[in-house]
């Protein structure tokens, strides 16, 4: 079974080098001998030999040790989960938004020093004739392929309120936690090895003295101290200092997230003895984000409307606003926003990250109760106004999205899994030898 997983997963995750390969091996040689059929599309026996040369790199960057026939019986199950996926996207008609592959391509550039898609197209054609085509078409069909998977397999994980609640209560949500302890932490250790019960129950007497001790305000030194002179074994005891909850061992981290600073547990009985802990300190990771109240008037780019007509119209809007002229008044009159138009301009509390990076710049450089000079953004001409700004802890809608998250990774795997066979048992497959 295990085997089986490594297999479908590794598979998945390398389907975009997989698919990269096929197209280059498809586009280089169409004669090549087919090495299976799934309904209509082929896998030829080129791509298929390059995709095992991939799987055979990955595994050996992991240290797995494979059979060459292993890796091809890998590569022929991704290539075959890739040509039913788009198949289904082929069908639906799907089409990628332009807008977004420009912009993860302009990433591509300016990660390579360039500044614009024509460089990029310019240095990978130079190296290799077609490669920003290839580029191109490869990113269209990852984001395809993401799109369906995040209809397919999201819609079939449904994680409640509930689970999360209950995630949040269990020893695993430790790992969410991002706060830092600073506990006394005293180990009352048994007798000897054996722990018998006695012994247990004499260290168990100690530990809760040293409880009653650390509650009455004792110091470290002085809960060590007393101990010596009804213990025979010394304690052992120290102040961590801050420490990150990461770095806790969960049975002491369960105790400290339930503590209130000046507050100690009860003793906890582990394989060496019982353990204490007070909390000394506590400093919350808490996550406050900024929050602009904003507002914007349009003039739009598109068919309709040229660049020079909008700016135009854009810049006489500016000339009012300067003289006097009410801001909500205009938006709601001459903006080729609709949506916001209908709302006098507000686009109401945005965050960091919602709108495009033109508008974020200048809506953060935008003081309270001003508006902005015009400014151009994929969309047209804008000029926005800052109605209000705020911070806000979001610290609770965080964690519980993280263990939403996390609880999902846990179950789409197996609906992974689930929807692929699915595909598979309904689908024309026939392998060539």
């Amino acid at each position: 079974m295990q085997g089986k997983f490594l297999n479908h997963t590794l598979a998945v995750a390398l389907i975009g080098c997989l698919s990269l390969t096929a197209q280059a091996s498809i586009s280089g040689n169409s004669t090549d001998g087919i090495a299976a059929k799934v309904n209509d599309e082929i896998i030829l026996k080129s791509e298929l030999k390059a995709a095992t040369e991939i799987v055979m790199t990955e595994l050996n960057k992991t240290g797995s040790s494979v059979t060459a026939a292993e890796a091809q019986a890998m590569a022929l199950d991704g290539l075959i989960n890739e040509k039913l996926q788009l198949g289904l996207i082929n069908r639906a008609g799907m089409v990628a938004n332009d807008t977004v592959i420009n912009q993860q391509l302009l990433q591509v550039a300016r990660a390579q020093g360039l500044n614009s898609l024509s460089e990029l197209q310019t240095k990978l054609d130079a190296e290799r004739a077609g490669s920003y085509a290839a580029l191109r078409q490869q990113m269209i069909q990852d984001a395809a392929l993401q799109a369906l998977w995040q209809n397919q397999v999201q819609s079939r994980v449904r994680i409640s309120d509930d689970q999360v609640d209950a995630f949040l209560k269990s020893p695993e949500a430790a790992r969410l936690n991002q706060n830092q302890y600073q506990l006394l932490h005293i180990r009352v250790p048994y007798l000897n090895n054996d722990a018998t019960d006695q012994n247990r129950e004499q260290a168990l007497a100690v530990a809760q003295r040293v409880k009653s001790d650390l509650d009455a305000g004792a110091s470290l030194d002085q809960v060590l101290s007393r101990s010596r002179q009804n213990y025979a074994l010394a304690l052992q005891g120290a102040d961590t200092g801050l420490l990150p909850a990461t770095s806790i061992p969960p049975t002491i981290l369960a105790q400290a997230t339930n503590l209130t600073v000046g507050q100690s547990s009860a003793p906890m009985a582990t394989a060496n003895g019982i353990d204490v802990v007070k909390l000394i300190n506590k400093v919350e990771d808490k996550t406050i984000v900024s929050e602009w109240q904003t507002s914007h008037i349009l003039a739009r780019v598109d068919g309709s409307q040229s660049n020079a007509m909008a700016e135009q119209k854009i810049n006489a809007l500016y000339r009012e606003l300067q003289q006097g002229a009410d801001f909500a008044t205009l938006a709601a009159t001459y903006s080729d926003d609709a949506g916001s138009a209908a709302q006098r301009g507000s686009l109401g509390w945005v965050n960091e990250g919602d709108m495009v990076p033109e508008f974020e710049a200048m809506m953060k450089q935008t003081e309270r109760g001003d508006f902005s000079a015009p400014f151009r953004s994929q969309f047209g001409w804008h000029i926005l106004k800052i109605d209000n700004t705020r911070q806000r802890d979001v610290t609770e809608q965080y964690r519980r999205s993280a263990a939403r998250e996390f609880l999902f990774s846990r179950q789409a795997p197996q609906a992974q899994e689930d929807w692929l066979q699915e595909l598979r048992s309904g689908a024309y497959i026939r392998v060539f030898e």
